[in-house]
């Protein structure tokens, strides 16, 4: 083998075909199962879509890199599921675009993050995070404080409706009032924000100024809703007696 591969080195044009086969069989085991996702991944009766105000946070959580130190997937093993709980499965992904599950963890994995800290803490911590977390390394995100750009959320759900989400026409066309009406509670399109997306959906003021809807209020959401938009995880693992 090692004699094959001097000589091909010999062979610029040898060693590019070379490469362009390997590559090529390599991305075909890759991308050819996922041809026939739709018929090993049973989705969850109860997993529902990111609404337009989780939605904006995920984009927010994209754009400044969160996925880079924090995966999203809980492996199967005794000591994951001891520190962050049941794990993952393809099915709570399904309406991902694009998949965060990653593998890179300078922080800790996010995938069961929902609930686990309060609002107040999730704010402090983009803002200060040695606030609350003295040894972190995390960088500090002050600028969150500023407007949320709603005007992208209709052809955000447009687009995903198209791969699949089952986000409707009344969805899409009230995805900017939804994200507004998600951050307070007391408003008149509170109700209809769980009508459309569920009564699991938390309905609140996620910065602690109601005045405003901020970026802060879409990624608090959003990090509150990873891990909730199913309990089938949980449910597997009750199964499995763990």
């Amino acid at each position: 083998m090692l004699k094959l591969h001097y000589n091909l080195e010999k062979f610029s044009l040898g060693l590019v075909a070379a490469i362009i086969l390997a590559a090529s069989v390599g991305g075909f085991v890759e991308i050819a199962p996922l041809f026939k996702i739709h018929e090993t991944v049973d989705l969850p009766d109860d997993l529902r879509p990111n609404t337009p105000l989780e939605l904006a946070g995920r984009r927010i959580y994209m754009r400044e890199g969160c996925y880079a130190c924090h995966s999203q997937m809980v492996r199967s093993l005794a000591d994951e599921i001891d520190r962050y709980g049941p794990y993952s499965l393809a099915s709570e992904s399904a309406y991902d675009h694009p998949m965060l599950w990653g593998s890179k963890r300078t922080g800790p994995d996010l995938a069961r993050l929902g609930n686990k800290y309060s609002d107040v803490w999730h704010v402090r911590h983009l803002i200060d995070p040695r606030s609350v977390v003295p040894a972190s390394i995390m960088p500090s995100y002050p600028w969150l404080t500023q407007s949320l750009d709603t005007s992208m959320l209709r052809d955000s759900l447009a687009t995903l409706a198209k791969l699949n989400v089952p986000y409707n026409a009344a969805m899409i066309s009230a995805a900017e009032a939804d994200a507004f009406a998600q951050s307070r509670p007391d408003s008149e399109g509170a109700e209809k924000v769980s009508e459309r997306y569920g009564e699991s959906v938390a309905v609140r003021d996620f910065d602690g100024d109601p005045s405003r809807l901020t970026e802060l209020d879409a990624l608090v959401a959003y990090l509150q809703s990873l891990g909730r938009l199913t309990t089938a995880s949980f449910e597997v693992m009750s199964e499995d007696g763990q």
